[in-house]
This record gives structure tokens, sequence and C-alpha cells, in this order.
């Protein structure tokens, strides 16, 4: 009744009513296939609730990451509940799935020496793949998923990224985002599904089905954390820290309007039982997300009767405060946090949320429900069976970055591409042309082709970053034998050609570095398409980026004009619909501005005038 409620009150408040018919079907298609209760572990827990030390209920709640521990011992030691490895944490001994696999169980075995043996939950960013190690398959970034409208995909993209994350032992998934971005100048704009709350809505629940499985017990399942709760797509220009950008500032919005755009996601992953919620760096109305009573327990856990935990976003705790860190804590826990992301300022967390219980600043209840929703999930996952090892199952390895795993990333791309402009039938392309030239920095640059969130946090541009199919190199892959292809980069060189394919756009970066006051393409990009037009042949351009871009006399100087998004690793995708194998079905997820005067622009503002709209894609 509380969903049924809430669904109401977004009926109500939303303008478009296609979205909210198609958001009430997804939403009373998922009640048919509701997962068991987190709640009814209840009776299990309360048994292992009533043996704790409030040192080991505060232990469940805290969380470093692995890199900043002082001493492995300290898992045992201060009865951690769980760890992370952030975008740039990696195993001491290098990068591969072995390495992965050989930390993970080190930590986990380390539980084995505390009085009540609770292992570890252990959570990375998989934001589009196990994207932190070396050899996985890197999928397309959720800007492109939404392109696809295909809720089946993105379950089972979500199914082979959880595969490879128990390939190496990692069972909780910091995903997926269902954010609703609705100023693309943020730098966190490719994480979002779209700029359409229905689109999101139906998207992310089929995330958390893929990440989560038919039962969270499921040895390939991992436990799935919807982020970032709530408003952080919808932040105003200027409020971020530093007074510059969107990234961690402020959403000025009453609470009908949050509930209209923001909240549709986590309505329907709550609905597909998402055992872990990550409530945002972001403000609303200048309320720290992580520190309002009003979101995080009466909107979220009683109103929609979310009955998993939630875990604070990366040392987000310590901006509640700056000035006063055992204050910071109290307000969090006291306004629902249930999990502290505290990196390396884990054993100050832990001695001043001891001293608050003790000072009766922080009721026990409080703690007992904190930990009660922790233990909830660790026994739905099966992690408290006493017959199951905590750890890794190395006899799924072999279907790590496996061929069958990259078919998927590769029909994902596939489904993704946005045909934007195609004069003069340019495309498809013939596999027999007598010479192909291809240019722009990003034709042959994986990194470029990847994003953010690429074994590093802020990616890396280069061919070095991990394994993949350049679209330069899915391109000689697809043509004849007869067919030549040539290369420059700056577009040189393409006289005489047959047809050109020019590749540009930005280069990776993840969150607050990717805040862009405009968002004009590079003067390499610019003289790269100018070259290519110079040479007098039909010009493909294909648009590598983690939102739209201000093109300028770049589409007119186009015949063709591609959207390719951030596709990953598997850029035979690129070709199959390049050379017609397949035809291109997606259709934007996000609007596409004219100019940089028109930011911000999207289906809710007032003056709707974008070049391309929501929802718009040609076809062959």
């Amino acid at each position: 009744m509380k969903h049924a409620a809430l669904f109401r009150k977004i009926v109500l408040a939303s303008a478009a009513a296609a979205a909210c018919s198609f958001l009430f079907y997804q939403i009373t298609a998922a009640a048919a296939s509701k997962p068991r209760a987190l709640s009814s572990y209840d009776p299990q827990v309360k048994q292992v609730l009533a043996q704790m030390t409030l040192d080991e209920k505060i232990g469940q709640m805290t969380q470093p990451d692995q890199s900043a521990l002082r001493d492995p011992g300290d898992v045992e030691n201060l009865f951690l509940g769980s760890l992370l490895s952030g975008g740039d944490s990696d195993p001491k001994e290098g990068n591969s799935l072995e390495a992965w696999t050989n930390m993970y169980d080190h930590y986990q075995e380390r539980t084995k020496k505390t009085r009540l043996q609770i292992p570890l939950l252990y959570g990375v960013d998989a934001v589009h793949g196990h994207n932190n190690l070396l050899g996985a398959v890197i999928f397309p970034h959720d800007i492109a998923l939404g392109c696809t409208r295909n809720p089946k995909l993105v379950e089972q993209v979500e199914k082979v990224t959880a595969a490879e994350m128990r390939a190496s032992g990692v069972q909780w998934a910091f995903g997926p985002c269902v954010t609703v971005p609705q100023d693309i100048r943020w730098g966190r704009t490719y994480e979002g599904f779209s700029e359409d709350p229905s689109i999101v809505a139906s998207l992310g629940e089929a995330a958390v089905k893929g990440f989560q499985g038919a039962s969270l017990s499921d040895p390939l399942a991992v436990v799935a954390s919807a982020k970032h709760y709530a408003g952080d797509g919808g932040t105003t220009f200027g409020t971020a820290r530093g007074g510059r950008g969107l990234d961690q500032g402020d959403t000025r919005v009453d609470e009908a309007t949050l509930r209209k755009i923001h909240l549709p996601g986590y309505v329907t992953a709550v609905k597909a039982g998402v055992g872990t919620i990550m409530p945002s760096y972001s403000s609303w109305n200048g309320v720290k997300c992580s520190a309002s009573k009003r979101l995080l327990t009466e909107i979220l856990k009683q109103e929609l009767g979310f009955e998993g935990f939630l875990i604070s976003d990366y040392n987000a705790i310590d901006q509640i405060n700056p000035k006063d860190y055992k204050e910071s804590i109290a307000v969090s826990i006291n306004a629902g946090m249930d999990m502290a992301m505290v990196t390396n300022r884990y054993p100050q967390f832990i001695a001043n949320l001891k001293a608050l219980v003790n000072e009766g600043q922080v009721p026990m209840s409080r703690i007992d429900d904190a930990v009660t929703r922790i233990l909830r999930v660790k026994f739905a996952m099966g992690l408290m069976d006493k017959g199951r090892s905590p750890l890794a199952d190395r006899s799924i390895q072999k279907t790590f970055g496996s061929p069958e795993h990259r078919a998927v990333a590769r029909q994902a791309v596939r489904e993704s591409l946005v045909l934007l402009k195609n004069d003069r039938k340019t495309l498809p392309l013939s596999k027999n042309a007598v010479r192909i030239h291809v240019a722009g920095k990003s034709a042959d640059n994986i990194g470029n082709q990847c994003g953010g969130w690429t074994i590093r946090w802020q990616g890396q541009t280069g061919a070095v970053t991990t394994g993949g199919t350049t679209i330069l190199a899915a391109i000689k892959n697809a043509v004849s034998k007869d067919t030549q292809v040539t290369y420059s980069a700056d577009g040189s060189g393409a006289a005489g050609a047959t047809v050109g394919v020019v590749v540009i756009g930005e280069r990776p970066y993840a969150e607050g570095n990717g805040d862009r006051a405009e968002l004009s393409l590079a003067k390499e990009d610019l003289d790269a398409v100018a070259a290519m037009k110079a040479a007098g042949i039909p010009l493909v351009t294909i648009l590598i980026s983690g939102r739209p871009m201000v093109l300028g006399d770049t589409l007119d100087k186009s015949d063709a004009l591609l959207a390719a998004w951030l596709p990953g690793t598997e850029g035979q995708g690129v070709a199959d619909v390049l050379f017609g194998d397949y035809k291109p079905t997606g259709k934007l997820s996000f609007s596409w501005p004219r100019a940089n005067g028109q930011l911000p622009i999207n289906m809710h503002t007032a003056k709707y005038d974008p070049l391309f709209k929501v929802g718009y894609g040609l076809k062959y």
C-alpha cells in the first residue's frame, strides 16, 4: 500500500501522461515477481544481534577502503562489516583477476578470527562492468543503455557484470545509478540512463534484477546499490563545492518536483528488492542528503518501505559539518544512515560513534536498526550460512572476459547507437569500398572509447587502458580483404578515399572533473572534421561522448552523424551498424542542445526547443 500511495503522488504530479502510463506499466509488472522481503530474515538476525557487543555492532556499520587500512588485522580487531575498493584502489600485487581474488579471500579469511565470524561485504563501483579490473568486459555507460530502451538487455548486462564480479569474489556493486540528470553540463551525466524519469524507472529496475538475480543467495548474484539518493541530477549550476559547477551541489526544488522527477527510479528499485541504497553527496534545498531524516527515514524507509541498508558515499559524512566530525556522525546516523563509507578515517568514526551512543546522543535502537538491516542483506546473500564458504568461487573464472560476455556488450553497443543524420543514404557503408579513410583522436583509442570509471577512477586516454576493440580495428575487421583502410589522427591524407569516417569527442573524466560551463567540441576535433571535409569525400562523423555536445558546423559538414556515447571495449558493435549488419535502433535519452546559450535544456524546461528531442533517432 505504501508503494501504491507513492506511485499515485508521482502520477498526479507528472505532466506527461504517456510517460506516466509507461511508468505505471513498469511498476505493476514488477509486482508480479516480487523478491523475498529482507525483513523475513529477522528471526535469524535477532539471534545474532542479541549476541553482539556494541563494538561488534559499530564494526558492522563501518566500511574503510582496503587501500587505507592501517593494518590488515583491523578487519578482525575492529569487527569490520565491509570493505571497498574505490576507483583507484587495486591490490598491491597488481590489477589482475588473480590478484583481486587473492586480496578478497585474504580479507574474508580474517573474519574467521572474530568471535561471531560474520563475513565481509566487499563493494566496488561496477558502473559499466567490473570496470576496476584489467581484462573485464567494459559495457557502454548508462547514458548509452538509456538509448536502447531495452530492459531485458540492461538486465543481461548487469547479470554479466555480476558474474565477472563474483569471479573475483567481490559481491557488492555500487550501482545502478538511477539519477535523472537535468543539466548535461554535469560531469556525471553519463552515469544516468536518461533525463526522463520513466526511462530511469524502467531500466533501473532491470539493472537491479540483473545484479541481484532471482535471489540474492544465487552464487552468481551481487547485491545492488541504487544511487545517489535523491536528486543528484538536479543540482543548480554554481552550487558545487567552491562555488563552481554542479557536482555535489544543491537541488533546489520542492518536494512535489523531487517526487515527480527524481524519485521514480527508487520506487522501482525498492520494488525489485534492492539491498542497499547510497545517499548523495548533494543537498536538497540546502540540507545534505546524508543528513536528511526526511529523505532517509521518512520517505525511503517508512513510506517506500525500503528494508535494506543505506551506505554513505565516499567520505560524504565529513561534509555535513566539516568543523565537527563527531557532530556530522551523529546527524547522519540519526537521520538514518546505516553504514558509513569512511575510507581512511575509520578508527575515528568508530571511536566517535561509540562515544555518541554512550553519551545518549545516538540511541541504541538506531544502532540496532542499522545492524539489523546490514545483517538482513548478509543472511539473504547466504553469507551467514555456516555450510557455505564466503570465499571466491574460482571455478567461475573461466567466463571472465569471455567471448560470450563480450557478445552481450557488443549487442549493447549496437542498440545504443543513435543516428542523428544520414543525408543521401551515406550509411550503411559498403564493405567493398575501395578505400575508407579513418581519422580523429578517438578512432584508435580504447581509453577515450570507454570513458571514466575504467581501470582508473578518472579513466585514461590511450591504448593501454584495457583489452578491447577500437573503432578503427573494428572497421578493419568488418571490410573485405580488398578494401584499404587508412588512418590519420588529424584527418590528413583523406583525398581520394571513397568515404571518410572521423571519430571525435570527449576525453575521459569522472564526477566533478567533468563539470563544464559549456559543451563545444574541442579545436582538434573541429580541425579533424574540417580536414576531412576539405578532401571532398562523403563524411561520416562518430561522436564519442558522455553527453550530447554542441555540434556547431560539424553537423552541416557531416553527411552522416552517429552518437556512439561511451561504448566500452566492444567497438565491433559500432562497425556492425556502420556497415549495415544491424540497423540503428537507438533513441536519444537526453535532449540535444542547439547552442551553449540554451543550457540547461531538458524535457522539463518551459521553453523546450532542442536540436533533437528525447526519443529522436533515424533508421536506415
